[in-house]
């Protein structure tokens, strides 16, 4: 499979909203923590671990589509004289 622009920018878009989404619930979380809520500690964990494996997985996604973009915009640029092999001198 051949990545493309379109590719990168995809990824980089889900990893905001995991960002976005995760923050927002990570937030939530902490603030009904703090506020006494009655919950089973299973609940606090079971969310806590959900908001950290999601969190990564933002990661990730951030990496690869900076990576995808990175090597569209390499694949575009023309190759100067030193990467195509030629020393410059006329023969």
């Amino acid at each position: 499979m051949r990545f493309e622009r379109k590719h990168g920018w995809f990824l980089l878009a889900v990893a905001a909203w995991g960002y976005y989404s995760w923050t927002m619930f990570a937030r939530n979380l902490w603030n009904a923590w703090s506020a006494g809520e009655e919950r089973a500690t299973g609940y606090w964990v079971a969310h806590t671990g959900l908001i950290v494996v999601n969190v990564a997985l933002a990661v990730v996604f951030t990496v690869w589509g900076l990576r995808v973009l990175r090597a569209v915009r390499d694949a575009e640029r023309p190759a100067s004289p030193a990467e195509a092999g030629q020393t410059g001198r006329q023969e």
